[in-house]
């Protein structure tokens, strides 16, 4: 099974999925097009996706073409920018957060409540 992407592209979908990670924890992933660390772990989730057990929507920001955005999770969930970043949404707060090859989805499993 492929990683199922969801595009992140509207600030509406961060209220949105904000309220829906009181039923379900949400992922996103924040992704630099330009830079090779961000690729690797881009592929890293991927290629750990299907055997992570992680039944989550994931949501893929693409930071060069909405940079407002990156800046509007920063401020909403209270994390410092960083690219790559992974966070994880749950009742409305960011209870992980990691970056570059710190990047886990053994570490998120661990953190789903």
């Amino acid at each position: 099974m492929s990683t199922p992407w969801l595009p992140l592209t509207q600030p509406e979908q961060l209220t949105d999925l904000a309220r829906a990670s009181y039923e379900q924890p949400v992922l996103i992933f924040k992704h630099s097009t330009t830079c090779s660390i961000s690729a690797a772990a881009k592929s890293k989730i991927e290629r750990q996706w299907a055997d992570s057990g992680l039944d989550l929507p994931i949501y893929y920001l693409d930071l060069l073409r909405f940079r407002p955005l990156s800046a509007q999770i920063a401020e909403q969930f209270g994390v410092r920018h960083e690219s790559p970043q992974l966070l994880l949404i749950q009742g409305g707060e960011c209870t992980y957060d990691a970056s570059h090859m710190g990047i886990r989805l053994s570490d998120v499993q661990s953190v789903v409540k």
